[in-house]
């Protein structure tokens, strides 16, 4: 509701600032027309964030793509060397029958 409102809003003044029966000064023109003023990017709060391979011990002070990054890899290799453990890993056909034909 508060977004159509806001777009309403929005769609009006620069109706009113396009229209040209309005006598508007490019200054007042300019004071109608919205800034981005939380756009930038500005002050940033706490300390800034490093590349994990920049202080590989403590991950709460990396980025948030690399942190991401890092622990989906590592719960891959947990569970791949999971499933490689206690499976045994895959054997060969030949090398069994090999074995067999040799004893």
């Amino acid at each position: 509701m508060a977004a159509w409102a806001a777009a309403a809003r929005q769609a009006a003044s620069l109706a009113r600032i396009s229209s040209p029966a309005s006598a508007i000064s490019g200054s007042q023109a300019a004071k109608l027309i919205q800034r981005r003023g939380l756009a930038s990017g500005g002050d940033h709060h706490g300390p800034a964030k490093v590349n994990c391979w920049q202080d590989p011990m403590s991950p709460s002070q990396w980025k948030e793509e690399h942190f991401v990054i890092v622990s989906l890899s590592g719960w891959g290799l947990l569970f791949f060397g999971g499933y490689k453990f206690f499976t045994g890993g895959k054997k060969d056909k030949k090398d069994e029958i090999v074995a067999e034909a040799s004893h």
